[in-house]
């Protein structure tokens, strides 16, 4: 639920407020569209907004977190089912609040909030594809670096002990460790992973054999 904002609450204490909220994220899920106050909309938009971002987790403990605010095992079915996978590719604004003029009477700001159901264009998706494969590239850039790092400190590890400098050959043999800890973060099960492991495990034997060769 998120944080109330300065002033008064909409109810007449914080968990009439959560009601409130709750049954205007429940009609929202349900027509996907309604119309209320701009007051309202604003502090049920982060709630709903965040239901969604469980529901397109699609796990056990997401949807038990969901019915704790959204009691209504129909609504929830249909947040999982049929929502969040339509919005699968949005990493966030999946609500969008239209005002519409003030209400008769008391004059009331009036809002339309209706869920983004619309597909991605053409162009996001290009955007969002080449986001994807920045982020890949930067990480194959890392692993690719962490791995001659591995490298580079397992030779010094080797020199370490021709030279008969045991400590060191074994703090060499540490950061080539470290190394091949770095790449198989950043790229789990790469090749470049696979060979920084190798190289810190020679790292490992070349400081074994210095720490033997000075006893």
């Amino acid at each position: 639920m998120p944080t109330p904002t300065k002033g008064p609450r909409l109810g007449g204490g914080p968990a009439h407020e959560r009601l409130m909220l709750a049954n205007l994220a429940t009609q929202l899920f349900t027509h996907k569209s309604i119309t209320t106050t701009q007051t309202k909309a604003k502090r049920m938009q982060p709630l709903a907004e965040r239901m969604i971002t469980f529901a397109k987790r699609g796990d056990l403990a997401a949807r038990r977190r969901v019915l704790q605010t959204i009691t209504d095992k129909g609504v929830v079915h249909t947040l999982f089912t049929e929502i969040a996978p339509v919005v699968a590719e949005r990493k966030g604004g999946y609500t969008r609040i239209t005002k519409i003029g003030n209400r008769k009477g008391d004059n009331a700001p009036m809002v339309v909030i209706e869920l983004v159901l619309d597909p991605l264009t053409a162009g996001q998706s290009t955007v969002r594809e080449a986001e994807a494969a920045t982020g890949r590239a930067a990480r194959g850039n890392k692993s690719v670096a962490a791995e001659q790092a591995a490298e580079d400190t397992a030779t010094e590890a080797e020199n370490a002990k021709v030279d008969g400098d045991a400590e060191g050959s074994v703090d060499a043999a540490a950061q080539s460790e470290t190394a091949a800890v770095a790449a198989e973060a950043e790229a789990p099960g790469s090749d470049e992973a696979k060979d920084a492991k190798a190289a810190a495990e020679v790292a490992e034997e070349s400081a074994d054999d210095a720490v033997d060769g000075k006893k």
